[in-house]
């Protein structure tokens, strides 16, 4: 193994224990030592290196790393505007650390102050974006160049959610570090390379609905929370309720959960369990996760008290989950059931538009038609099956003036 492909797979695993372990913990200062060590180790070998991350590719002094070609993590550090490394002189281990913890918290989509930046930026560590010179020697922007050679793939994001219904099938836990690892990527690929995205996701076949889903409401929670102005943690924690509000279908047996035609009563009554069942299922991983229990248990509650499950005392249901209710029915909406064709997203809008009040807040479902009508060209709908999101035009999130 070469020490520049050990310097990167050691600022790699520093970064994941970060999103494991809070600061201190000796998980996260033995990961940092490794990185430190390894870079030391590159140094040795290259005192001033430089890694650009382009495509596909990391690129070493000019020169491209095979080991590392089609790394998971270029995609993901080039769309955080982190393209391109430089080490310009000697790097302390509390160095690598603030590097690091700024990195970190642009791969998690997490705001990042810029003053904040320039203030603490380690001196001898440098990074940004690629600049190169086309062929009359004129110099290409970063954005150009990302619309050129990179896009952002939620391959990932689908083979997580797979694996975690598969393991609450099996009868294990919910894996939370998997969940909340998935919605970060999502932002990351929502706000990728200065441009705003809403990836949905469509399915190939029926049996891919509860996968698809499951992404499409957490992008779409997150989207209409950013655009109603909620905080950075308040949106990572309304997608996390998104991803999780179907939990307790995998309780709902196949042949009813995508039976073509009408359910019979006792159906209907296995169908509209899934509220309880999700609720009881995060509720026995994560005690911490009332918010996401509360978004599944009161995701199909309409505003006028229909819906289900029917309410024993009368109150008000979480902004978060009227929320998703409208992302929910959306969604549902505009995906094709082996009951019904897909609706197009004009008249999924509209349905939306004619509900606000009877069925949804009314607010949030006024907010939720503007952002799609507002962000129409943003959409970028991609197949399961080759989930590649295209790059489009930077948009501040917020309804416009």
């Amino acid at each position: 193994m070469s020490e520049a492909v050990r310097f990167l797979t050691g600022l790699a695993q520093a970064m994941a224990t970060m999103n494991l372990y809070k600061e201190g913990h000796p998980a996260r200062e033995r990961a940092l030592d490794r990185a430190h060590e390894a870079l030391g180790a590159l140094q040795a070998e290259s005192p001033t290196p430089r890694i650009n991350f382009l495509g596909s590719e990391v690129i070493l002094d000019n020169l491209p790393v095979p080991e590392l070609r089609h790394w998971d993590w270029a995609p993901r550090l080039s769309a955080c505007g982190i393209q391109r490394i430089e080490i310009v002189g000697p790097v302390s281990r509390d160095d690598l650390d603030a590097f690091l913890e700024e990195v970190f918290l642009r791969v998690s989509g997490a705001p990042v102050s810029t003053a904040e930046v320039r203030q603490f930026r380690p001196s001898a560590i440098r990074y940004g974006e690629l600049a190169v010179k086309d062929d009359v020697g004129r110099s290409v922007g970063a954005q150009r160049l990302a619309k050129a050679t990179l896009t952002y793939s939620l391959g990932e994001e689908i083979e997580g959610v797979e694996w975690l219904q598969k393991e609450l099938k099996e009868g294990r836990q919910l894996q939370m570090i998997e969940a909340e690892g998935i919605v970060r990527s999502l932002s990351v690929a929502m706000h990728g390379d200065q441009a705003y995205f809403i990836p949905l996701v469509r399915i190939k076949e029926f049996d891919q609905y509860t996968v698809t889903h499951t992404l499409n409401v957490a992008v779409l929670a997150m989207a209409l929370a950013e655009f109603v102005g909620l905080s950075p943690r308040e949106v990572r924690a309304f997608g996390i309720a998104g991803l999780l509000h179907d939990l307790g279908k995998i309780k709902v047996p196949s042949e009813i959960l995508n039976k073509p035609g009408k359910l019979t009563d006792e159906e209907r009554l296995v169908m509209n369990s899934h509220t309880v069942e999700g609720a009881r299922l995060i509720l026995e991983t994560e005690e911490h996760l009332d918010l996401a229990a509360v978004v599944a248990y009161e995701h199909h509650i309409r505003m006028d008290r229909g819906g289900y499950p029917s309410l024993r005392y009368e109150r008000e249901c979480h902004q978060a989950s009227n929320l998703v209710h409208v992302a929910d029915v959306f969604d549902a909406l505009r995906t094709h059931r082996p009951y019904r064709e897909a609706w197009s997203t004009e008249r999924s809008l509209k349905i939306i538009e004619e509900g606000a009040g009877p069925e949804f807040d009314h607010d949030l479902a006024q907010a939720f038609v503007q952002m799609m009508r507002q962000w129409e060209g943003r959409v970028a709908e991609v197949s399961a099956d080759a989930p590649q999101v295209p790059t489009a035009a930077p948009a501040p999130p917020g309804p416009s003036a």
